[in-house]
Parts: structure tokens; C-alpha cells; sequence
């Protein structure tokens, strides 16, 4: 008959062999850095890298039916190899060679800031640019093409209140070091 110690050993045993296993799968998923007002700012391993990213959901979406705001998204992202990334993340594809200079224009006050596509995402052209209307707005407003080349334009606007905290966040979160240069231009 086993005794209550012997019997414990394959119990712990497995709890050992599991516990890497567990930690490399929450190493993967997204860690929240915190809330900032209508901003997160999160972490997540891409390639075994960590990643800082801030983001907010549109406040309202239209022109395109059936898609909800919280699929669209306003981003910036801190990569190894690169920071300041500004995205938008559009809840469906772009046309392919949707008018070839800046599809897809943000307006933040007075200040315009052109965006290419590639897929569901459009990027800043220049993200300096991005960064500083960003960090001055109240309100970024997206417009851009329709899916399937429809007529007419998709409209997102995104809330900047808490963006300045958030951005501060994953600078702390995902420091730069000189092998990560600001992503100016594209």
C-alpha cells in the first residue's frame, strides 16, 4: 500500500513538468498594463519578444452595416524593431488599390493624417505626425473605402481621452533601447 508521501510524488511530478507549459501559454496571451479612460494599454509575446500596445475601440462606426464598433480599433503598438506604430484595425477588408496615395485619411482637429492599407489594417504614413495629433485631439475620426469598392466611405471615430497615459504606459511598459528606432516613416 502506498504511503500518503509516495503517492503525492506523480501529483507533484506532473504539477512540475505543467508549470512551464502554463507559463509559456501566459506569456502568450495579452497582459492588460492598465485602463486609461477610453484607452488600454496591454502586452503580449510575438516571437518570444514582448510587445507593448495601446488601444480604444471606435465610439461609432458608419457606413458599413453589420459591423460593430468594438471590432474597429485604433492602435499603437511598441515592437523590439520598431515603436510608434499607429494602426487602425477596420473590422472588414480594404479594397485592393483603394486610390493608391492615402485611402484612408484621420482627421484630429485640424490635422489630416494619411494611412495606407494592407488587408483590415491601414498604417500611418508618417507616425510622428500620428503620434502628435493623437496626443493633442479629442476625438480622431477615420474615413476610408468601403469594402468590395462600394460607394460612398466607412467613418470611425475614436475617443483620444486617456491616449496620452496609455502611450506613456507602454513607453514605460516596453522602454526604447537603440535597436528599436522610432518607426517615422513608413
Amino acid at each position: 500500500m502506498p504511503t500518503p508521501r509516495s503517492a503525492a510524488l506523480p501529483v507533484l511530478l506532473l504539477a512540475c513538468l505543467l508549470r512551464p507549459a502554463a507559463e509559456a501559454a501566459a506569456q502568450q496571451n495579452p497582459q492588460r498594463i492598465g485602463d486609461f479612460q477610453s484607452w488600454t494599454a496591454a502586452t503580449h509575446a510575438e516571437g518570444g519578444q514582448k510587445v507593448c500596445y495601446a488601444f480604444t475601440r471606435a465610439t461609432r462606426s458608419e457606413g458599413v452595416p453589420n459591423r460593430a464598433p468594438n471590432n474597429v480599433m485604433l492602435v499603437v503598438t511598441h515592437r523590439p524593431k520598431g515603436r510608434d506604430q499607429v494602426a487602425l484595425q477596420a473590422g472588414y477588408a480594404y479594397p485592393r488599390n483603394a486610390d493608391g496615395g492615402n485611402p484612408v485619411q484621420v482627421q484630429v482637429g485640424g490635422t489630416n493624417v494619411g494611412f495606407y492599407t494592407a488587408g483590415n489594417s491601414a498604417f500611418a504614413r508618417d507616425n510622428r505626425a500620428a503620434l502628435a495629433a493623437l496626443r493633442n485631439g479629442r476625438e480622431a475620426v477615420a474615413r476610408g473605402p468601403l469594402p468590395n469598392g462600394g460607394r460612398g466611405q466607412a467613418s470611425d471615430a475614436f475617443s483620444l481621452a486617456g491616449f496620452s497615459a496609455a502611450l506613456d504606459a507602454i513607453s514605460r511598459e516596453c522602454p526604447a533601447s537603440a535597436a528599436a528606432p522610432a518607426a517615422s516613416r513608413r
